[in-house]
């Protein structure tokens, strides 16, 4: 499943809004079920703006929280591992998965901070919230090429305005247990992020354990590595020859893609959406 997919495929009658956040329909008529989904003391939330590098922090997740075990690692898709609690298709239900499985879990979602079940707040668990930009990765998967910058913007893409989505998750790190990583800190130094990771989770691995973690969660490694790349997947949930899952996994791919006029647009109204946060950005190393 991939869920930059559906914005690709969707049409208006295929959405419909919660709270004023655009979100695929079929998340919309279980509203009820979702925000009443029932959190446990235990369980780990990870976070992210849709196509943000998701996939690389859940890897890393399921790696130390089964001690480097790469088998075990492999021994299900991603989305099986790690339920999408809002999301349904006919291949599977993210609730009823997420809802049969076992203590402790890891669970996915996309959703605004305001929208996150209150159960996981009741109950206090652990937050992992990825400050991704990755801002062509999201534009070319919408088939809309980089000169449709509006996106970032925009009330009317799933799961909201990116800029409210990212202040929204940065002003509840004050009252919540949440860890923030950014995607341009992982890759600039993996093993000083992993090991935030490791704290976070209160696990204490070897050095030896920590660098087979580092190596297996790279991106050369995942991209060929099915449980993760989502190639697993019939093309009617993932079509791979519209865009691969994962595309090259860099940073300040954006310069081979915006115009220098494009860039000042962004910059210019970057710089008036985040003019009032202390959350910044890099957007290249």
């Amino acid at each position: 499943m991939k869920d930059l997919s559906l914005e690709c495929s969707m049409t208006r009658s295929e959405t419909d809004e919660v709270g004023g956040v655009l979100l695929p329909k079929s998340v919309c008529d279980r509203w009820d079920q979702i925000w009443n989904f029932r959190a446990r003391p235990d369980d780990l939330l990870i976070t992210t703006y849709a196509k943000a590098g998701t996939t690389w922090i859940q890897e890393i997740v399921d790696m130390i929280q089964h001690d480097g075990d790469i088998e075990k690692c492999k021994r299900a898709t991603t989305y099986l591992r790690h339920p999408f609690i809002e999301i349904t298709t006919k291949y599977f239900a993210g609730l009823e998965l997420a809802e049969a499985m076992p203590s402790p879990r890891t669970l996915k979602t996309h959703l605004p901070v305001q929208l996150v079940p209150p159960s996981f707040w009741e109950q206090e668990c652990k937050v992992m919230r990825g400050r991704w930009v990755r801002l062509v990765s999201r534009l070319l998967l919408k088939s809309r090429g980089p000169s449709s910058l509006n996106f970032i913007q925009s009330q009317i893409v799933l799961w909201g305005c990116w800029y409210d989505h990212v202040k929204g998750w940065w002003d509840a790190k004050e009252n919540h247990c949440i860890l923030y990583l950014f995607y341009e800190d992982l890759k600039e130094d993996p093993k000083r992020e992993i090991q935030k990771v490791l704290q976070f989770l209160e696990k204490d691995l070897e050095n030896e354990v920590l660098d087979k973690i580092i190596h297996h969660t790279t991106f050369e490694i995942m991209k060929d590595n099915p449980m993760a790349n989502y190639t697993f997947q019939p093309p009617a949930v993932m079509d791979h020859s519209i865009s691969p899952f994962m595309r090259k996994g860099t940073v300040g791919d954006w310069k081979n893609h915006f115009t220098m006029a494009q860039n000042e647009k962004f910059d210019d109204d970057y710089r008036k959406k985040m003019s009032r946060t202390s959350l910044t950005f890099r957007m290249e190393l």
